[in-house]
């Protein structure tokens, strides 16, 4: 889901860096309010395994991709702020260091896997947290809302922003491909990204580290 430069409107990236900024500045606060020093290796060994989870992809047609996440267990373990605070800085590493998402499309980047994924994450688990596969669900729901949001903000593209004859400037594909080619990519990977998020938080608890 690294979406590539070109493929935002400035229109849309540009505001969604300042959500991203203000996103970003209140979940520090809240970060430094709740740090546990006893739990930051267990942060940096998460955000690790998030960036080296999110670094392998497959293309997708479009210019697109698709890959694990790695945020489930970061919000779980952590809170949705900290993961999100975890998932920006992952993206902005992968995005100067690797070449996985644009400079410009970051901030939507960091929309739909950062904030929509950790909140849902989040959220599923909560609602859910007494059910035996709660921490499954919240690794295989949130991936699939996360590739349910970039499939919108892709999709809409062809819709808003044309050329006088009607050809997309940005990225050309509509919603009616967008929805179902993200989502359905993401089914296995929702698929394993609910076992792994299941096995890391099992892990984690057993050992007493939570944050």
């Amino acid at each position: 889901m690294h979406v590539p430069d070109g493929f935002i409107a400035p229109q849309v990236f540009v505001p969604a860096y300042g959500l991203v900024i203000g996103l970003a500045l209140y979940g520090f606060k809240r970060f430094k309010e709740n740090l546990n020093e006893k739990s930051i290796p267990y942060l940096a060994t998460l955000s690790a395994y998030a960036f080296v989870l999110s670094s392998l992809s497959l293309p997708l047609p479009g210019g697109t991709s698709v890959h694990g996440m790695g945020f489930a267990p970061l919000s779980i373990l952590f809170g949705p702020w900290t993961a999100y605070l975890c998932m920006c800085l992952v993206l902005l590493l992968q995005a100067v260091l690797l070449g996985h998402g644009g400079i410009t499309t970051y901030s939507v980047n960091a929309l739909a896997i950062g904030f929509v994924g950790s909140f849902c994450a989040y959220g599923v688990y909560s609602l859910l947290t007494k059910r035996k596969y709660a921490t499954f669900l919240s690794g295989f729901i949130s991936t699939l809302a996360s590739a349910l949001f970039m499939s919108i903000v892709l999709g809409i593209h062809p819709y808003l922003f044309t050329d006088v004859d009607g050809k997309a400037l940005y990225f050309p594909y509509p919603l009616s491909i967008t929805i179902p080619l993200l989502l359905t990519s993401h089914i296995p990977v929702a698929f394993v990204e609910g076992l792994l998020t299941q096995a890391i938080v099992s892990f984690v608890r057993r050992r007493g580290l939570e944050g």
